[in-house]
C-alpha cells in the first residue's frame, strides 16, 4: 500500500484555541482533579477551575509587565507544574511560548531566544538565570526575565530588579497583574485564532543549526483530539492519569500536556528522574509516557535485580513465556492451555513485580522518539503492560501515527491519526498531510518549501504501509549508509537490537564508503558494575573493563544478536568499545537523546579509521 488515511473525528473551527480548550474543560468538569501537585509524601489535586484562576492571574501579570499578543516568551525549566502553568498563561495572554531545554548551553539558549525574537523569559532557578544572563548582551530584545524559584525577581536590562528576597515568578506576576481587568485579559486572548502560532520549538539539530518549528493552536487541538479518539478507553475522566517526566521542551511531552486537557485526565509532573520510582509508587498512573531507552532500562533493571537474587534463570524463562504469550495473542487460535498456565505462573512470580514498580495501576504506555523493537514490545504486552508505539516529529506536533489500544500491531508505529494521511513515496520516504502539521520554519521560507513539497510534509524517514494501513519505520533517509560494495544499509535495524543488551548504552553503525559495516559502542554504567560483579571482575578499574576479553565477548554476543536481523552484507564485522559515554554535555546526544551522528563521526574519526586498518 502506498497511501492510507482516516477521516477526522473532530473538526477544529477557526475560532478555537488552547486557552479556550482549558476554559471549556473547567466548565464541563468543574469538580474533577485536573493537575496533581507534589505535597510532602503525596499529591494534592487541583481542579480545572482552580488551575484556570491561577493561569489567568499569571497571564494578567504578563500583560501588566508589557508582554503583548503575538510576542514570544522563552520558557526554560525541567518538567514541573509551573511549566504547564506558564505555557497556558503565555497562551492566555495571546503570546507564543518558546521552550528551551534546561540542559542547553549558553550558545543554544542565545540562538533559540534571538532567532525567535523573544521579549521575555521564564527560567526555573538561579543557575539557568545565570546561564541566560551570560548571553544577555546578545539578546537586545529580551528585557524581562522571571525565575520560578523564590530568591530572584524580575531582571530587566541585565540588572537585578528586586534582590535576593524576591518572590518566585508566579507570586511576582500575580501581584503585578492585580490591576488588570478580566476584560483586558479576555481581549488579549480574543486575538487568538486556530491559525495563531502557539509555540516555536527548535528542532534537536542532529545535523546543522536548529530550525524554529512553528506550531499553531490548530495543530495542537487537531492532534490532541485525534489521540484521545484513537484510544478512548485509555482516557477515562476521573480515573485515568499520566505522570510526565520527559522534558516539556520536547514536543512529545507537550503533546501529552494537551491530550490530558482534551480528555481530560489527571496530570502530574516529575522534575527529577532520580525520584521517579518513588513518584510512580505514590502517583500510581494508569498511563506511562516514555522513550524506548526508558523501557529498555526497565527491562534490564528487572533482569539484573533477578540475577542478583540468583533468580536470573526464572526471569529469563518468564520473559520467554511473556513474549510467546503476546505473539500468540496475534494468532486467531490464541495462546494454548500450557502457555496460559505458564503465563499465569509468570505473572505470580515475575510480572507483578515489574508492574508494581510502575505504581501498580499502569496498563499502557505511550512510546515515541525511536523504535522500541518487537522483542520488548511483545515482552511488555505479555506482562500486562502494553507499550503503544507512535511516530512523529516536531513538525507533526508529535504523533502522526499511533497504535490504537484496542488493536495494536507490535513492530509498527500504528495507524495515521484520524484526519491525517500518510503516503510512502517511490524512494520509500514517509510523507504526511493533515491539520496537525507545522506552519513552517521561522524565517526560513526555503527550508519550509523543501519540507512541504507538493503539499505533503517530507519527513526524511523511510517506511512502509501494510495492507491495513499500519506504518513501519525502517530508517532515516539521510542515515542510509552505502558501503564500498554498493550495499545500502539502514543502521537503525542493527543498532536497536544491539542496544537491547543490558551492557550497551549506545551503538552507532558506520561504513559509508567503506568495505564493510562496523560499529562504535558505549557501555551503560548503570549495569556495567553489576555485570562486572557477576563475572568476577568487580575489582577491575572502569577504564580497563572496555578492553577485558570477557566484556568484549559479551559485547560480541550483543552484536551477533543484531547481525541476526540483517543480511551478511549489512552485518557488523568489527566494533570498537569507547571508554566514555555519548552525552548531551559532550554534544553527541540531542536533548531528546538522539545521536548526533555527524558530531560522533567527526570526534571519533580516528577510532573509525582504526576499524578499517
Amino acid at each position: 500500500m502506498r497511501e492510507f488515511s482516516l477521516p477526522a473525528r473532530y473538526e477544529v473551527s477557526g475560532g478555537e484555541h488552547l486557552p479556550g480548550l482549558l476554559r471549556s474543560t473547567a466548565e464541563r468538569h468543574p469538580g474533577v482533579g485536573l493537575i496533581a501537585r507534589r505535597e510532602g509524601a503525596g499529591w494534592r489535586d487541583m481542579t480545572a477551575p482552580a488551575f484556570v484562576a491561577e493561569v489567568r492571574a499569571v497571564a494578567k501579570g504578563l500583560l501588566a509587565s508589557g508582554v503583548r499578543p503575538g510576542q514570544r516568551v522563552g520558557l526554560m525549566s525541567p518538567t514541573r507544574y509551573e511549566w504547564t502553568l506558564f505555557d497556558f498563561a503565555i497562551w492566555t495572554a495571546g503570546a507564543v511560548t518558546v521552550p528551551v531545554y534546561e540542559t542547553s548551553s549558553p550558545a543554544q539558549i542565545a540562538w533559540n531566544l534571538r532567532d525567535s525574537g523573544a521579549v521575555a523569559a521564564v527560567v526555573c532557578d538561579a543557575e539557568r538565570r545565570a546561564a541566560l544572563a551570560s548571553v544577555g548582551h546578545d539578546l537586545p530584545e529580551l528585557t524581562r526575565i522571571w525565575t520560578m524559584d523564590p530568591g530572584k525577581g524580575e531582571e530587566s536590562g541585565g540588572e537585578n530588579g528586586e534582590g535576593n528576597d524576591a518572590p518566585g515568578a508566579v507570586a511576582a506576576l500575580t501581584a503585578a497583574g492585580a490591576g488588570v481587568s478580566d476584560a483586558e485579559l479576555d481581549a488579549a486572548t480574543a486575538t487568538l485564532t486556530a491559525e495563531s502560532p502557539a509555540t516555536v520549538i527548535y528542532t534537536s539539530g542532529t545535523t546543522g543549526r536548529p530550525k524554529g518549528c512553528v506550531l499553531s493552536h490548530r495543530a495542537f487541538l487537531a492532534m490532541g483530539h485525534a489521540v484521545v479518539a484513537s484510544s478512548a478507553p485509555l482516557f477515562r475522566t476521573g480515573d485515568s492519569s499520566v505522570l510526565l517526566f520527559l522534558p516539556l521542551a520536547h514536543v512529545f511531552a507537550r503533546m501529552v500536556e494537551v491530550v490530558a486537557l482534551c480528555a481530560p485526565i489527571r496530570l502530574g509532573h516529575v522534575p527529577d528522574a532520580h525520584t521517579l520510582t518513588d513518584d510512580l509508587a505514590t502517583f500510581r498512573p494508569t498511563i506511562v509516557l516514555g522513550v524506548p531507552r526508558v523501557f529498555e532500562k526497565l527491562f534490564n533493571g528487572a533482569r539484573a535485580a533477578a540475577r542478583e537474587r540468583r533468580m536470573g534463570w526464572l526471569f529469563d524463562r518468564a520473559a520467554a513465556v511473556a513474549i510467546a504469550y503476546s505473539r500468540a495473542l496475534d494468532r486467531r487460535s490464541g495462546p494454548g492451555v500450557p502457555l496460559r498456565l505458564a503465563h499465569r505462573l509468570g505473572d505470580r512470580l515475575v510480572y507483578r513485580r515489574i508492574r508494581d514498580t510502575l505504581g501498580g495501576r499502569a496498563t499502557h504506555a505511550i512510546s515515541g522518539g525511536g523504535p522500541l523493537g518487537e522483542r520488548l514490545g511483545h515482552f511488555f504486552r505479555g506482562i500486562g503492560f502494553t507499550v503503544l508505539e507512535g511516530y512523529g516529529l516536531t513538525e507533526t506536533c508529535a504523533p502522526t501515527a499511533f497504535n490504537p489500544c484496542d488493536a495494536p500491531r507490535i513492530g509498527t508505529v500504528g495507524l495515521p491519526l484520524a484526519g491525517s494521511a500518510v503516503r510512502v513515496a517511490d524512494d520509500g520516504e514517509v510523507l504526511v498531510r493533515g491539520d496537525h502539521l507545522f506552519t513552517g520554519y521561522l524565517g526560513d521560507e526555503r527550508a519550509t518549501r523543501e519540507a512541504m513539497a507538493g503539499g505533503w510534509f517530507h519527513t526524511g524517514d523511510l517506511g512502509s504501509l501494510d495492507t491495513d494501513g499500519y506504518l513501519t519505520i525502517t530508517g532515516r533517509k539521510k542515515e542510509i549508509l552505502v558501503t564500498a560494495g554498493g550495499k545500502n544499509v539502514a543502521p537503525a535495524v542493527i543498532e536497536d537490537r544491539v542496544r537491547a543488551h543490558e551492557l550497551i548504552a549506545e551503538c552507532m553503525v558506520v561504513g559509508d564508503g567503506r568495505p564493510f559495516v562496523a560499529a562504535l559502542i558505549t557501555l551503560d554504567d548503570a549495569f556495567l558494575r553489576r555485570w562486572a560483579g557477576r563475572n568476577g571482575l568487580g575489582g577491575v578499574p572502569r577504564d580497563e573493563l572496555p578492553r577485558h576479553p570477557l566484556l568484549l565477548a559479551a559485547v560480541q554476543k550483543a552484536v551477533d544478536d543484531g547481525n541476526a536481523a540483517v543480511s551478511r552484507a549489512e552485518s557488523v564485522r568489527k566494533f570498537r568499545v569507547l571508554p566514555g559515554q555519548f552525552t548531551q554535555e559532550s554534544g553527541h546526544l540531542t536533548p531528546s537523546l538522539k545521536l548526533r551522528r555527524h558530531v560522533v563521526a567527526k570526534d571519533f574519526a580516528g577510532e573509525i579509521d582504526a576499524l578499517y586498518r
